[in-house]
């Protein structure tokens, strides 16, 4: 056989070969009938050089799963099993999971649950005031007792002057000696025991952070906050998400926490999707610090603080079709540098204050161009006066076009849009406006 010849047979056996490992293969999951949205990978066989590897599933919680208990660390066991191989699918079977420390999730992780069967528990809170002052940069703090902590927990730090959002340490605890627990992240800021320097196990539910093409869908998350202290909003989370892309959150009902229901802070191309945020302490839904591209629709947020809440570079973002209900203070809340974003047949109504709020920074810090059609706003200000749009000085080039705005005979939404003295090129057009006491659209 001639050279040419043998080189023209083994291309005509490796080319099938190549080719079958490059076809593109849709991800699903088999634990819901409810469908859920995985990114694809999407690969050209023509620059495929080296073996596709297979996405495992793994089950856990029962006798039937490859991990069988019912916590966190159990579900942190799979997960870090699939990133081994560069992702894959986490299946929780139905049960109660307790959870102790944040499930921490990687690139091309899906983790997905039976719905409303498999519930993620936070477990009971637990504190502690520190005996030595947490100084900034340490990995290690000393606590007046520390019989409630164990290693693998997920603790915040905090003390009267850093009480909130960027100014507390989040965690891991990595081994206890006596009263004296080791951390796996170094502390942010000096935590004085004379401004009631505490540790406490409260901590996010679900996390993703500097991770990409995370999907978590179809679950429960109950954040037991009667007995857990609040956690910073700007730090953790229900569902957090921190530095990630292309991640969608769909399908999952949170409840109960004390702090922020779901946020996700410094992100792109985020989808949150027919989620629910209920009776929390902090915001419903939170993207803030710098979010492009998100897209929250069909979700609800009621019994929260504020239901949507805008916080700091929010851009190029879609709020559609979500309905914002019962919020002790905002339905919307719109603040520092949002701009550019589109709100579309969202149903605000009944919150304690505003259907939507814009904040005043100053002008130049202000929130403009955004758009807001086809939402209908009614009967907010239950708690405390308020209005459909409250729009403040500074604020310019926002769009308020074919919404329904109205007073259904409550008495509690004083005016339809209120305009404060200072915001410019505010443009009031073709809406169906009744009910008001103080008038439909009012200057000033």
């Amino acid at each position: 056989m001639q050279k040419g010849t043998v080189i023209e047979v083994v291309l005509g056996l490796l080319i099938p070969v190549v080719v079958a490992y490059a076809q593109p293969t849709p991800k699903t999951s088999a634990a819901s009938d409810t469908m859920i949205t995985v990114r694809n990978d999407l690969v050209d066989g023509d620059l495929l050089i080296s073996p596709r590897s297979v996405k495992q599933t793994i089950a856990v919680g029962g006798i039937s799963t490859q991990i069988q208990a019912f916590t966190s660390a159990a579900i942190q066991v799979a997960v870090d099993d699939a990133a081994k191989n560069g992702g894959g699918t986490v299946q929780l079977k139905a049960g109660t999971y307790q959870i102790s420390a944040p499930i921490k999730l990687s690139s091309n992780i899906t983790l997905v649950g039976a719905g409303d069967s498999t519930v993620l528990h936070k477990v009971d809170g637990y504190r502690s005031l520190l005996e030595v002052d947490g100084d900034y940069g340490m990995v290690k703090v000393t606590v007046r007792d520390a019989k409630g902590f164990r290693p693998g927990m997920g603790v915040q730090l905090s003390d009267s002057q850093y009480p909130s959002d960027y100014d507390v340490t989040v965690a891991t605890i990595v081994a206890i000696e006596g009263n004296t627990l080791f951390l796996d992240q170094p502390t942010l800021r000096d935590y004085d025991c004379g401004h009631k320097a505490v540790l406490t196990n409260a901590c996010s539910i679900i996390e993703v952070t500097g991770a990409e093409n995370v999907c978590v869908a179809n679950l429960v998350v109950d954040g037991n906050k009667e007995t857990n202290d609040v956690l910073g909003g700007c730090r953790g989370g229900a569902i957090y998400l921190q530095r990630a892309s292309g991640c969608v959150v769909e399908n999952v009902k949170a409840r109960n926490f004390n702090g922020d229901v779901f946020s996700w802070q410094t992100t792109r191309n985020i989808t949150v999707r027919n989620c629910e945020a209920s009776h929390s302490t902090g915001k419903g839904f939170h993207p803030g610090t710098g979010c492009e591209n998100t897209l929250v629709e069909g979700c609800s947020s009621h019994d929260n603080l504020d239901g949507i809440f805008l916080c700091w570079r929010v851009k190029q973002s879609t709020f559609r079709n979500n309905k914002v209900f019962s919020n002790k203070r905002d339905g919307i809340s719109v603040n520092k540098k949002d701009t550019d974003n589109t709100f579309v047949q969202n149903h605000v109504y009944e919150n304690g204050r505003n259907g939507i709020w814009f904040n005043n920074y100053g002008e130049a810090n202000n929130s403009h161009r955004n758009v807001f059609t086809g939402n209908v706003v009614e009967n907010n200000g239950r708690k405390n006066p308020g209005y459909g749009f409250f729009i403040s000085s500074g604020i310019r080039d926002i769009t308020v076009q074919h919404n329904t705005i109205r007073d259904t005979g409550t008495r509690a939404q004083k005016c339809g849009v209120l305009i404060s003295k200072g915001a410019l090129n505010i443009r009031v057009l073709d809406n169906t406006m009744a009910g008001h006491a103080d008038g439909d659209v009012v200057r000033k």
